[in-house]
């Protein structure tokens, strides 16, 4: 009897000491205090999250407005969810930089869903479209027109444009469809090449973001919905183009700059004029700070300045096979360009 007694308790023992040891291992579950972002001077705010506390609360009130109801008590808010995914557009940042944030105080996994949920708002077309569009009219081109002329005194511009490679994760590399190699650019990294065209106060018109790193720009543009439009215009004979690069090919509606050692003084200022009135699609800005008329952050020193992969590549040669049979678009261009040089550049 004493053995069967004393074999109970040291059965008893070993559980008690197991269920120590297991609590002992439970790490209590830790809470990150959040302040309230909507409580930073205006100006640190726009320096944190790009968009004043207007045009925020306007963000926050699209994404309440296309959100289902939340099926847990503590799931995050759309104003965390905003505000998280607009420091990491802002930033740049990685996401579990973004999560420790006070003004955010969550996990790197609830920050990639946040931007997930919120980016996938935002490109819905309804909502797209109210901050990038390409004008539909004559009127709102010849307006485009206008405001180019008067800042840039460049006749005829409608639009600039360029790509920017915007760095992805490398995608799986057994995709059947989109294979992991397609998406290295020629820097190396894996991208999306982003076409983008701008008008004179900076502010994006229209975005192609579909296409792989290796994608040349051209091959964007020649299978952009903005091409048909230029076409069409031209067609109708109304002088009316884009600016591009040297990596574009010459065409009525697009003025590239003039590839030749041996320019006339007209044909420099041409050039000049070109490049300096084309690189404002470098120097472009969100569009809804744009429109709301949010200034660009001044950086402080020790800010990173970041390498958006635009710049030139000469390989549009004009003088290519089908310029020597008579190409008529390259003709046209030309006829145009040269019309241009001696009205406004000689």
């Amino acid at each position: 009897m004493d053995l069967v007694f004393r074999n109970a308790v040291q059965l008893r023992v070993a559980e008690l000491l197991e269920d120590a040891v297991n609590q002992a291992d439970v790490r209590p579950r830790r809470y990150n205090h959040r302040c309230d972002a909507f409580d930073l001077p205006e100006r640190q705010f726009i320096k944190l999250f790009r968009l004043n506390k207007r045009v925020t609360n306007h963000v926050i009130d699209i994404v309440e407005q296309y959100s289902d109801e939340p099926r847990r008590s503590s799931a995050l808010d759309a104003t965390i969810q905003v505000l998280t995914t607009l420091r990491f557009l802002a930033s740049g940042s990685y996401q579990l930089d973004i999560g420790q944030n006070v003004n955010m105080a969550i996990s790197q996994p609830s920050v990639s869903r946040s931007i997930k949920k919120v980016t996938s708002i935002l490109v819905r077309p309804e909502v797209f479209g109210t901050w990038v569009k390409f004008p539909n009219n004559l009127q709102s081109l010849l307006e485009v027109q206008n405001r180019f002329w008067t800042k840039h005194h460049f006749p005829g511009v409608i639009g600039c444009i360029d790509c920017t490679h915007v760095a992805i994760f490398p995608p799986p590399r057994d995709d059947v469809n989109f294979p992991e190699h397609i998406y290295v650019n020629r820097k190396g990294y894996h991208s999306i090449n982003v076409q983008l065209i701008c008008d004179s106060n900076l502010k994006i018109m229209n975005v192609s973001a579909r296409y792989p790193g290796t994608t040349h720009d051209t091959y964007i543009w020649n299978n952009s919905n903005v091409l048909p439009l230029m076409r069409e215009l031209h067609n109708r004979d109304h002088r009316l183009y884009l600016l591009g690069d040297s990596g574009y090919a010459l065409r009525p509606w697009m003025m590239t700059p003039i590839l030749n050692d041996n320019l006339s003084a007209a044909e420099i200022n041409y050039n000049k004029r070109q490049m300096s009135t084309r690189s404002i699609i470098e120097r472009f800005l969100h569009n809804m700070c744009v429109h709301n008329d949010i200034p660009d952050p001044v950086p402080e020193p020790g800010d990173e300045i970041l390498d958006l992969g635009i710049h030139p590549v000469n390989n549009a040669d004009e003088n290519n096979i089908l310029g020597r049979h008579g190409n008529p678009e390259l003709r046209a261009g030309r006829q145009l360009r040269d019309s241009i040089i001696r009205q406004y550049f000689m």
